[in-house]
């Protein structure tokens, strides 16, 4: 134990406190071993039968997410990993997916909230110089075919963001918190983690390490919100409304660009153009965290 956790982050203990009578280490490292394995088996399950029913070329496809069929099936398989939660955690430490989530009426209050700051944020944001991004944004569906699938769409991000905060702000950091009581530790390594997720050099090139410290940033601000609320809702919210922006409405064109209205002029690995709008990125994180907090104090 190294430090008492600070008095703002006091609601946290109701997310923690299940957790508490099963704080052994080794259950948390068991526990996401085993998720992995669940989770890699069900998408080689999906994948085979995309591979066995679609062409070759479709496959291919898929894979990338380059159409909204596509893109639908891939953030809808991120279900996998709350069901792989649900069931380690169950097992290992006797909890339900509930307690991950929090109190529901008030994590359900508190997303609403988040969001709608959020949204009004953003409009804002919107309306205001400078316009554009440099380059005219390339148009990727028509508006008509963007608003039949905008449903699906956001219900299948809904499932991606509240996958991944499940796990990192809930299973992660949670299990963490039971054993240490110092928020270095059961915020910084979730943090660090879900940064090592998004390290992909392959595809970002130079841009990949300021990409997972932008991804690192974010996994400390979501944290900071899910223990000053006492539930999971403010850091889905966060996360939704991120990935609504980037999934849904503008979009890079080289990979997950199958539900966009529009497509970025640049990819992931344009030096250039895509780390001047990193930069800007990090910026609007810390005002949308900064509206989220503002939020969740009403």
């Amino acid at each position: 134990m190294l430090s008492n956790p600070p008095l703002a982050y006091s609601a946290h203990e109701h997310l923690v406190k299940d957790a508490r009578s099963r704080p052994e280490l080794w259950r948390l490292i068991l526990g996401l071993g085993l998720i992995g394995v669940l989770v890699t088996a069900l998408n080689l399950g999906l994948f085979a039968v995309v591979a066995g029913v679609a062409p070759h070329d479709w496959t291919i496809e898929f894979l990338q997410g380059a159409s909204p069929l596509a893109m639908l099936i891939l953030l809808g398989s991120f279900g996998f990993i709350t069901f792989g939660v649900a069931v380690v955690a169950k097992r290992l430490q006797h909890r339900s997916l509930h307690s991950i989530l929090g109190q529901y009426q008030l994590g359900l209050r508190q997303f609403w909230r988040v969001l709608g700051a959020l949204t009004v944020l953003g409009v804002i944001v919107a309306v205001l110089p400078p316009y554009g991004v440099g380059e005219p944004l390339v148009r990727n569906l028509d508006v008509s075919r963007w608003l039949v699938l905008l449903p699906f769409s956001v219900v299948a991000v809904l499932i991606q963001t509240s996958a991944e905060e499940v796990l990192f702000r809930g299973y992660i950091q949670q299990s963490l918190a039971a054993r240490f009581r110092s928020p270095i530790i059961w915020m910084g390594l979730p943090a660090v983690l879900f940064a090592a997720g998004h390290y992909a050099p392959a595809v970002a090139g130079d841009n990949a390490m300021l990409i997972a410290v932008w991804s690192c940033i974010f996994g400390l601000l979501a944290s900071d919100l899910t223990a000053r609320s006492g539930t999971l809702g403010p850091a889905i919210a966060l996360h939704f409304f991120n990935n609504i922006i980037a999934l849904v409405l503008i979009s890079l064109p080289d990979n997950l660009s199958g539900l966009s209205l529009f497509l970025l002029p640049y990819d992931m690995s344009d030096t250039g153009m895509l780390r001047q709008w990193l930069y800007v990125d990090f910026v609007m994180m810390f005002v949308c965290w900064l509206a989220a907090r503002l939020a969740i104090m009403r």
